[in-house]
């Protein structure tokens, strides 16, 4: 799946219970968001299929028995309805859209999916564990059984499993609780007049929300905020919310209900929006982050630390290595395992016949320690007849510090995995040049809107496109007299998100840890983990997702959550080392085990900064780094006029 949406007319909407920080202002001037502008922006992402369904609820109000009705009718086109009654009715419709990228099971399925019961269906996910998928299975399908086996009550209701006419049924909250794996979805609950929708408890699916306000009463969700049909004027500070007007917002993470009501008074709609509990025990441990151990005993951190000096030398094999890094690497292992398995994409290799021109799998890499130990474990896992692409982006040729670090990192998985074909994809990049990539951008990225999201987004969205250039491998390395375009068609791109946050590799933590010690440092972490759908996954996902790419994060596994949350604070960072040894220090050890001594004493580098984009954005914004590092650019919301020139 690559994109949903909905367009809700027709409802008047009280979501007073959400307590929401603020609503869409009122203003003159309005964003127009249309059912054509959300099918765009989704086909622009290349699915495999796009499809519409369109709910039609009608009250009728019998003029023989004042008695009330709420009907509903599913259909591929509007129309109006006649069902006899003899006193006025009022129509409401709810829009669903579904683009699909076809991962999973061996025959192609369209969305929306509507089933004999009346239910609908959008899901923008992959569902890797929690409920149980056959092999041969799509996951959207098996989701659809489960929820329309769900009961009709509302979760607030719902203390324990009810008895519904004599069968145990669990809860539409109870089955969302259960998934594991990246998701967002938009379902249709029709015996209970109900409209669910929401997304995973880490935000690793995007899903923008519309809140209805007094120029547009609609409720609109979608993957994607589209550019407008009504302003592709120059008037970009209005098109992308950067003149403080916010059509759009992320939703915040969890399960949401709508359930339709008929008024009494004037024979209109109302929906009530709540949002409910996760259910599953473990699920609500993994979003509180409470770590088991956060501050050491001298013993315990002295200990900690000779252990590091006294194994260091016997870590030559995934085998050895002290146990807190062997269960991360496990659990690393089977997270990778789960994440490029079960999809059809794989069965292009027939009786071990290499395919050169298919490589399902593609790793965002800058050479540092965070995709060095994805390409190796995915090395591990992927059918030795495919290629590895493993995509570079640079701002400033073969001199940027992300650029010299892959070529050395591709040297030392050539020497860990010398029987795979590794393909470096130099993906080049002049910020001078890429005026509409730019304008495009900051549609994606929307609602984020400050400098640093801006550049973080066109560096993804160039690594996403996967255009650059490779060069043929000789036996000491690549051969640089002798390279050629490329374009990268993996539809599957691996990420190292959620690894800084969850072993404290910013700066700040090193920061937070100097003045606050522990304490501190596990609650800056926390706040990470916490906030890290708002700040990143959202507006990472919405531009890969524009080139047709499913965006994959193995740290983000819940199972590796889990685990690392099990091991001493002390044991994943030790922040009175130096950098390159103390930050991150779990994932070194991992990346020892896995023979990757280079890349485990790497110092963290954040794209922007390796790749130079930030540097060429504060050149041209700002004037100079220094004149930028004063205004603190990174959190500086975008001047677009200035900014566009």
């Amino acid at each position: 799946m690559c994109g949903i949406a909905l367009l809700v007319s027709g409802i008047r909407i009280d979501f007073s219970s959400l307590r929401l920080d603020s609503v869409s202002p009122s203003s003159k001037t309005q964003q127009v968001v249309s059912l054509e502008d959300l099918k765009a922006a989704l086909q622009r992402r290349g699915p495999d299929s796009l499809g519409t369904k369109k709910l039609l609820l009608f009250h009728s109000i019998s003029l023989l028995n004042s008695g009330n009705s709420l009907v509903s009718s599913v259909t591929e086109e509007t129309h109006v309805l006649d069902n006899g009654s003899n006193g006025p009715e009022c129509f409401a419709e709810l829009v669903f859209v579904g683009a699909t990228l076809q991962l999973r099971g061996v025959t192609p399925v369209s969305q929306p999916l509507v089933d004999s019961y009346g239910n609908i269906l959008v899901y923008n996910g992959e569902i890797f564990g929690g409920l149980e998928i056959g092999s041969d299975n799509n996951d959207t399908e098996v989701l659809m059984q489960y929820l329309r086996n769900c009961c009709s009550c509302h979760s607030q209701e719902h203390a324990t499993t009810c008895n519904f006419n004599g069968q145990k049924k669990g809860s539409v909250p109870d089955v969302l609780s259960q998934i594991k794996g990246p998701w967002a979805i938009i379902y249709w609950q029709e015996s209970s007049k109900t409209l669910w929708f929401g997304r995973d408890a880490f935000g690793r699916r995007s899903l923008l929300v519309h809140w209805p306000n007094l120029e547009d009463p609609r409720f609109l969700l979608s993957s994607v905020s589209p550019t407008s049909s009504s302003l592709q004027s120059s008037d970009f500070e209005v098109e992308n919310g950067t003149n403080g007007i916010k059509f759009w917002e992320e939703l915040s993470c969890g399960i949401y209900s709508m359930s339709m009501d008929a008024t009494h008074l004037d024979g209109g709609f109302l929906g009530e929006v709540k949002k409910h509990e996760w259910t599953n025990v473990m699920l609500k441990e993994l979003i509180e982050w409470e770590r088991v151990s956060v501050e050491p005993k001298p013993e315990e951190l002295y200990s900690s630390r000779f252990k590091t000096l006294t194994v260091k030398s016997d870590m030559d094999s995934a085998s050895s290595g002290p146990i807190p890094a062997q269960n991360v690497l496990t659990a690393l292992r089977e997270s990778m395992m789960r994440r490029i398995s079960l999809h059809n994409i794989y069965q292009a290799v027939k009786d071990g016949a290499r395919q050169k021109e298919n490589v399902p799998v593609a790793v965002l890499f800058s050479g540092g320690l965070d995709s060095m130990i994805l390409a190796a474990l995915l090395d591990e896992y992927l059918d030795p007849n495919y290629e590895i692409d493993l995509l570079n982006v640079s701002f400033d040729g073969e001199s940027a510090p992300d650029r010299i670090s892959a070529k050395a990192g591709v040297k030392e998985l050539r020497r860990v995995a010398p029987l795979r074909r590794w393909r470096l994809v130099h993906i080049d990049a002049d910020l001078s040049k890429l005026t509409w990539e730019t304008k495009h951008v900051l549609s994606l990225i929307n609602p984020a809107n400050t400098y640093m999201d801006l550049n973080i987004g066109i560096a993804l969205w160039l690594a996403a496109r996967g255009e650059g250039w490779v060069c043929e491998e000789s036996s000491d390395g690549m051969d640089e007299d002798k390279c050629v375009s490329y374009t990268s068609r993996a539809r599957i791109l691996l990420l190292g998100s959620g690894a800084d946050e969850q072993c404290a590799g910013y700066g700040r933590h090193r920061t937070k840890y100097r003045h606050e010690s522990w304490l501190g440092l596990h609650e800056e972490m926390k706040l990470d983990m916490q906030r890290i759908w708002k700040r990143n996954l959202g507006r990472d996902d919405r531009c890969f997702s524009d080139n047709g790419k499913e965006a994959r994060f193995p740290f983000l596994d819940e199972d590796v959550i889990r685990t690392l949350l099990h091991i001493p604070l002390w044991e994943v960072a030790d922040l009175d080392q130096p950098s390159g040894k103390g930050d991150k220090k779990i994932l070194r050890k991992v990346a020892e085990m896995l023979g990757l001594h280079n890349a485990a004493i790497l110092p963290k580098r954040a794209i922007q900064f390796g790749s130079r984009i930030a540097r060429e954005s504060n050149r041209k914004t700002f004037g100079s780094n220094r004149a930028a590092n004063q205004a603190s650019a990174g959190s500086v919301v975008i001047d677009l006029p200035s900014y566009l020139g």
